[in-house]
């Protein structure tokens, strides 16, 4: 629930008529991020201030019941297509590419799949992106078996950068000043994931590739060809917050914190490399 902050900064972005010529997403990012391509503002605060304290939505119930703490139907089909509709047709028609980050569970490595439908099955790359180990059941798609796309690369600068984009945007929902740890779960992952020991490797490793990307994209930042946007201090909320009131506060932060920089978005997006 971090990416309320996110959904804050990319609302004023969509409200304010600012395009792109490609985007990617990571996780929360995957599946806030998919509505800047549909154009819908609001759409992701809104959806998850109604629904994050439904157990459908998210809840142990859930976890023991279908093995996804996110309910897999509830989320990537009931609100998408009933509840709170995804708008797949303007998503279609925009010729934004649009990229989501997912961790193949068989090598350990980064999938980086472009999603150009908005449909069912690039629900299920959404989902993959999004599906957090331990917590989630593997998803497959595209052949493969996936989970969480933030294991493998959670700030997929270089990847953008590989593609042909030479200034980018990067929302990140940490301050400058965090360094990430090792996970203390890591001896229940390597019991779980025993059948895919590149993903235990992967999950073991993965603070240290966290904080090597961070130190790139604050490289990249100072070399002027990147703008972030992020928390001053830590957000103080957690993966699974329900509570109205901090979900706003998030996301009310991350709307100010692209209100009080739109000059300075628009001037750098308007300059040369």
């Amino acid at each position: 629930m971090r990416g309320m902050y996110t959904a804050g900064v990319t609302d004023i972005m969509i409200e304010r008529g600012l395009t792109f010529d490609g985007a990617v997403g990571v996780s929360a990012g995957a599946v806030f991020g998919c509505n800047v391509k549909s154009r819908q503002n609001g759409r992701s605060f809104r959806y998850n201030l109604k629904y994050a304290g439904d157990p459908r939505y998210c809840s142990i119930r859930s976890l023991l019941t279908t093995g996804d703490l996110y309910g897999t139907d509830f989320c990537y089909r009931e609100i998408p297509e009933e509840l709170d509709p995804f708008d797949t047709e303007t998503y279609q028609k925009n010729p934004m590419p649009f990229y989501v980050v997912c961790t193949d569970v068989l090598t350990g490595r980064p999938v980086y799949h472009r999603v150009d439908k908005g449909d069912r099955s690039d629900m299920d790359w959404f989902r993959a992106s999004a599906s957090m180990p331990l917590a989630s059941r593997i998803v497959h798609a595209g052949g493969m078996k996936l989970l969480d796309g933030g294991i493998a690369d959670s700030i997929p600068l270089r990847f953008m950068q590989r593609t042909g984009y030479e200034k980018n945007v990067v929302i990140l929902t940490q301050p400058a000043d965090y360094v990430k740890k090792a996970t203390p779960l890591q001896p229940a992952i390597a019991a779980v994931y025993a059948r895919y020991p590149a993903l235990v490797k992967a999950m073991a490793t993965r603070h240290l590739r966290y904080n090597r990307d961070t130190a790139y994209v604050r490289q990249e930042e100072e070399a002027g060809r990147v703008m972030v946007f992020r928390p001053e201090t830590s957000l103080g909320i957690g993966h699974t917050e329900s509570d109205r009131g901090e979900l706003l506060r998030v996301y009310e932060m991350g709307r100010a914190a692209a209100e009080s920089r739109l000059d300075e978005l628009k001037a750098f997006l308007d300059s040369q490399v």
